[in-house]
């Protein structure tokens, strides 16, 4: 089974530049010695590619990008934000099942135009 690419940010210009380029973004917010974030990517990676293969994941390290971090109110780990032409429309903190992130990215990506990356 094919896996969603991941986006490793480490600039907000990055970030800034891959969420105009795409419509549908889920940002994960993470950090190597977060254990949760870890097993997270792998399976936040095959939900996409499975049934969301036109949303992209883009990666942001906590540890290395603390601005970043800071600048979406990130204070505690993981963190994912699901982002709709440069809006966010979902935001999971902490304690947050794989399902509940399916639901949430399911109704905003069936309006996504299908010709735009």
């Amino acid at each position: 089974m094919p896996n969603a690419q991941i986006h490793t940010i480490e600039t907000s210009e990055q970030l800034d530049a891959l969420l105009k380029q795409y419509a549908a973004v889920l940002l994960l917010f993470g950090a190597p010695s977060c254990g949760v974030c870890q097993a997270l990517k792998p399976q936040i990676t095959d939900l996409l590619a499975r049934e969301f293969p036109q949303m992209v994941l883009a990666y942001i390290d906590c540890e290395a990008q603390g601005e970043i971090a800071a600048s979406y109110h990130v204070f505690s780990l993981p963190v994912v934000e699901t982002v709709f032409y440069g809006k966010s429309f979902g935001r999971f903190s902490k304690v947050f099942s794989l399902g509940e992130l399916k639901g949430a990215i399911a109704r905003p990506y069936g309006l996504i135009d299908e010709n735009q990356p």
